[in-house]
């Protein structure tokens, strides 16, 4: 039976015992912790949502705790995570989507097949912060151009297909498919194979910041097909039988992302997340900071079959470390299923009920050797 929690957490964290987790004693924890430690190599990557357990200090002392070589196994650190944690579930309904890395043929030079540029990031694109929100600037749009007269709204998806940006020289790389190009965009990253033999991961660097609406959604409003029709794979076939209807429908999603050329991951790591860290195929999950800081332990519960073949439904821990112009509120989350047509199949899927756990970090009293490493 869930209890009220402590003061100094949120009201809508109800404490629960581990052994009340379905799947809890399944779960390869193990593989959690390894995810975590990319962040204890780059702490500046946690999060600064306030929650508790998550100072710099109980950080440190935790990872030098994590870094313990007897901890080798499930079971180990499933001991690791009952002894140094208490477990909260997140009241109110959840809801999980899935999303992957895309593997695409691109071109570094426009040419007859390849014509459908991933534009770079414009000069001059600013996050609207509160203290710099001017006059009048539409509440919904979350970013701008910063001029020599203050802001300017960029153009938004319809007015970008139309060639408002055309001449900015802003092309990164082209794509022969203007749907591999949509859903791009929406997954945040790909990993393309060129034209000249080599391979180019691109990544998130901006957005217009005007809303993200789910094409899937506005064919369900309008009497296309149901919810379950819209999965991404009904999706790509909707779009493949209606070419003359695409771009329209593509323009009222008015988000717009601009990408960049990702060197810091290497062939063989999953794409950059919000949090700057490569992703972990079924352990990073997208959610919205505004709620979980980056690093944070999530246990997801949900209602598929989970994708390693065991016949279980999905029960995981997993680690905060991306987010989604689409991923908002405290139950909505987004899990990373990898790269390549297999991922998507698997994230494509996922459209799922879900209940979510935090891992709140008891305090750890700092070792003063992990204080000095």
């Amino acid at each position: 039976m869930a209890t009220p929690q402590s003061p100094d957490l949120p009201d809508h964290f109800e404490k629960v015992a581990f052994r009340d987790l379905a799947g809890w004693e399944d779960d390869d924890q193990h593989k959690a912790l390894a995810a975590f430690q990319r962040f204890c190599s780059n702490p500046e990557s946690f999060g600064t949502t306030g929650l508790s357990g998550h100072e710099p200090a109980n950080l440190k002392a935790l990872c030098h705790a994590a870094a313990d070589p007897g901890i080798t196994t499930p079971d180990t650190a499933r001991q690791f995570f009952e002894t140094r944690f208490t477990a909260h579930r997140i009241t109110g309904p959840g809801f999980v989507t899935g999303y992957f890395e895309p593997e695409v043929t691109a071109s570094r030079n426009r040419t007859d097949d390849f014509s459908v540029p991933l534009h770079r990031k414009p000069e001059g694109l600013e996050a609207i912060a509160a203290e710099s929100r001017p006059a009048g600037w539409p509440p919904e749009i979350s970013h701008g151009r910063r001029t020599g007269n203050g802001f300017s709204e960029l153009p938004d998806r319809a007015g970008i297909m139309a060639g408002a940006l055309d001449d900015e020289n802003l092309e990164l790389v082209w794509l022969s498919d203007p749907v591999d190009a949509y859903f791009i965009h929406v997954q945040g990253s790909a990993r393309l194979r060129l034209t000249d033999g080599s391979v180019m991961r691109v990544g998130y660097a901006g957005k217009t910041g005007h809303p993200y609406t789910g094409i899937g959604k506005l064919l369900v409003q309008r009497g296309e097909g149901t919810p379950e029709d819209f999965t991404m794979a009904g999706l790509r076939s909707w779009l493949s039988e209606n070419p003359e209807r695409r771009d329209a429908l593509f323009g009222e999603n008015r988000s717009y992302i601009f990408f960049r050329e990702v060197l810091e991951a290497g062939p063989d790591d999953g794409p950059v997340g919000a949090a700057g860290l490569p992703l972990v195929a079924g352990r990073s999950l997208a959610i919205d900071p505004a709620y979980l800081p980056y690093g944070a332990f999530v246990f997801v519960e949900a209602g598929f079959k989970d994708p390693d073949g065991s016949g279980r439904n999905f029960s995981r821990l997993m680690i905060a470390d991306d987010t989604g112009s689409a991923i908002r509120g405290r139950t909505r989350g987004d899990i990373f299923t990898g790269s390549g047509d297999r991922a998507g199949r698997i994230a494509g899927d996922i459209r799922h009920e879900a209940t979510f756990t935090v891992l709140v970090p008891d305090p750890v009293r700092p070792d003063p050797q992990a204080m000095t490493d």
